[in-house]
């Protein structure tokens, strides 16, 4: 597995990811995914050992010099892949693009995403919020983490 910058043609299939993934709620669309490549945004794909997309992730990142704030918009580890250390991968290059501008990194989470809260709190984030109803259709609560900024050389 390798990691890349998420290319415009990989976009349909994180779209059937999405629907894989979370088809209970409004999976994101194509537009979705364009409009966050055109913001400039932080995106990876995980390619496999045949090139083929397996996962993505996105990050935001907001503000000026000494005070940026940066939000995982999203993970996605294609089922079949899950639990071999995508998810991980992907996370961990998003904080150290974070942690290139000593950024605090924020995201939400469902509630009942076992293995995410996990991942996220193996990896310094602490729940700082309850949002109820996060999630729609499906009404589902989600968590506010935040893990606070770390610098490059902190971490290295």
């Amino acid at each position: 597995m390798r990691l890349a910058p998420l290319r415009r043609k990989d976009i349909a299939r994180c779209v059937e990811i999405e629907k894989q993934l979370f088809a209970g709620d409004d999976p994101w669309s194509a537009r979705a995914f364009h409009s966050e490549l055109d913001a400039g945004n932080y995106y990876l794909g995980a390619y496999g050992e045949e090139g083929e997309l397996i996962g993505y992730a996105g990050l935001a990142t907001v503000g000026r010099p000494g005070e940026f704030e940066s939000s995982v918009h999203t993970i996605g580890v294609e089922r079949e892949h899950q639990g071999r250390g995508v998810g991980t991968a992907l996370l961990r290059a998003l904080l150290e693009k974070a942690d290139e501008l000593n950024a605090p990194v924020f995201l939400e989470v469902r509630t009942d995403n076992d293995r995410a809260l996990e991942l996220y709190a193996r990896h310094g984030f602490g729940r700082i919020g309850l949002r109820k109803r996060y999630y729609q259709p499906s009404g589902a609560d989600a968590y506010t983490m935040m893990r606070p900024a770390r610098s490059a050389q902190e971490v290295g």
